[in-house]
């Protein structure tokens, strides 16, 4: 179980219309809802991983305390929520590394995992995977193997592998379903909002039964508050993605802990490596 740490206004979506020199002055709302996750997953005995933004954790210090009081992982989803395709090797380089220096320092603890904004590593900029291990991270969970018109890189390995080798860095895909040659999105995300609870339970239960594998499922704080702020003037398409049944998020999240055993990342996939 995952959770990516960043507020509604942080979306890559969003960006055309919400300025970076805004987010100061934006409603901020993360904190309340990291408190509601934290409290759902207390209440089911679920511990998770937070991929959480360093822009977050600056201001938000009380955040990265509760997530870690909480028994959660935490991990790095970057510095500014810059997607790592749209950076060069020495911007990557920086942003990773100040993630994580920022998320230890207020932790106390080591933060091995990353993942990058808008699951930005593919088939161009797969040096990104080797910069994050010198830069101390164990795994990434930042390929997504499916065709998206954002990211994706669809012919990557549906589950855990090295890209590198072993002594390289371990991704973890997020979790796919394989039907008429093609994935399938399975792990959470718009997807999971759309699609009827019924289906993705299915999806699953498909990967645990028939691939024997862990699904690895992933939302952000902003997909269980149907009160955020509407952005004006985006279009369909991203308005769609975006707000479709945020009123129902929390419910599904409720089922899905019931329906399925979870645990941090590092946990199920370190004790391997």
């Amino acid at each position: 179980m995952t959770i990516d740490v960043e507020d509604y206004f942080q979306v890559s979506a969003f960006a055309p219309h919400i300025p970076r020199e805004n987010w100061n002055s934006m409603d901020c709302r993360v904190e309340r809802n990291v408190d509601r996750i934290l409290a759902l997953l207390k209440e089911r005995d679920v511990k998770a991983t937070f991929f959480t933004l360093g822009w977050i954790a600056e201001r938000y210090p009380q955040v990265v305390r509760a997530i870690v009081d909480g028994g959660h992982e935490l991990a790095s989803h970057g510095y500014a929520h810059l997607r790592a395709s749209d950076q060069s090797a020495e911007e990557f380089r920086d942003d990773i590394s100040r993630s994580k220096a920022l998320l230890e320092d207020i932790s106390g603890q080591q933060v091995l995992g990353y993942r990058a904004p808008s699951f930005s590593i593919g088939t161009r900029n797969l040096w990104a995977l080797d910069t994050l291990r010198n830069a101390g991270y164990r795994y990434s969970s930042s390929i997504y193997p499916i065709q998206h018109d954002h990211y994706g890189m669809p012919d990557a390995p549906r589950f855990a592998f090295y890209p590198n080798g072993e002594d390289g860095l371990l991704e973890v895909p997020i979790t796919t379903v394989r039907v008429m040659d093609r994935n399938f999105p399975a792990g959470g995300g718009g997807y999971f909002r759309f699609f009827p609870y019924a289906l993705s339970r299915w999806f699953i239960d498909k990967v645990n039964r028939d691939d024997r594998q862990a699904g690895i499922f992933y939302f952000h704080p902003w997909e269980i508050d149907p009160g955020q702020p509407r952005q004006h003037g985006v279009g369909f398409k991203t308005r769609f993605r975006h707000y479709v049944n945020l009123d129902r998020m929390e419910t599904r999240l409720r089922a899905l802990t019931r329906d399925f055993q979870w645990d941090r990342m590092d946990n199920i996939f370190l004790h391997k490596s």
